[in-house]
């Protein structure tokens, strides 16, 4: 990557700090918020059986919250890999560009747009389908105490 001399950061450096910055701040609050899903008397009855802060969190809280981080952190990824396409703005290339580039050379424009929302539309298929096994995974309990449906 080279340094052009009238940018304080590369191109691509800027795009990855600007998407990044703004899902970490989205994905802190859907953590939170999932954290705070969980009754405090779960952590209560963790004390009361001798478990530290760390094995409360790791085998009390976080099983119990994940059933509430999932779908909207899933949620989350699939809107940025959508908004990508917004690094176009200050000169990145996405997949979008790719095309726009490659059929101004040989004016194919509906074939090569067929074939990039292909491209989003396995890419979002598949975290859609992660994201289905997560929330499965993670809501086994349910199931297996018969609790709320």
């Amino acid at each position: 990557m080279s340094w052009d001399t009238n940018t304080v950061i590369p191109i691509f450096a800027a795009a990855v700090l600007g998407l990044g910055l703004n899902e970490a701040a989205y994905v802190a609050e859907i953590v939170r918020g999932g954290l705070l899903s969980v009754p405090a008397g779960q952590s209560e009855a963790a004390d009361a059986l001798g478990l530290g802060r760390l094995a409360t969190l790791r085998f009390v809280i976080l099983p119990q919250a994940m059933r509430a981080i999932i779908p909207p952190i899933g949620n989350q990824f699939i809107s940025m890999l959508k908004m990508t396409s917004v690094v176009l703005v200050i000169g990145v290339g996405d997949l979008l560009e790719s095309v726009t580039q490659i059929y101004s050379r040989n004016y194919r424009q509906i074939p090569l747009l067929i074939v990039a929302s292909i491209w989003y539309l396995v890419m979002t298929t598949l975290l859609t389908l992660v994201q289905a096994r997560l929330e499965k995974r993670f809501g086994r309990s349910l199931s297996r105490v018969g609790g709320a449906r």
